[in-house]
């Protein structure tokens, strides 16, 4: 089987937080609570939003170093291989 590249993972990945948090949120505000309960639920959700964003920001980081690495080694290796074309044309 093929394997999967990490970024073309990263949009399944974001929809499903998305989903996941678009229903947090409907549980909590459908489910009968005070409001200092709900309002304490809601905070727990923002924050785990908050530290889900900042991992998502972490592997989109690493993933975009990952390929600026890799298209200079590409960059790298295409302007070696140009050369050595050109030096056996002119020899």
């Amino acid at each position: 089987m093929s394997q999967e590249n990490p970024s073309s993972m990263m949009p399944m990945l974001m929809t499903f937080i998305a989903g996941a948090a678009v229903g947090g949120i409907i549980i909590a505000l459908t489910t009968p609570k005070s409001g200092p309960e709900l309002r304490g639920d809601l905070k727990d959700l923002a924050r785990r939003a908050k530290r889900e964003a900042g991992n998502l920001a972490d592997a989109a980081g690493t993933a975009w170093d990952g390929l600026r690495e890799r298209t200079v080694l590409a960059s790298s290796d295409l302007s070696r291989g140009l050369s050595d074309a050109a030096d056996h044309l002119r020899g």
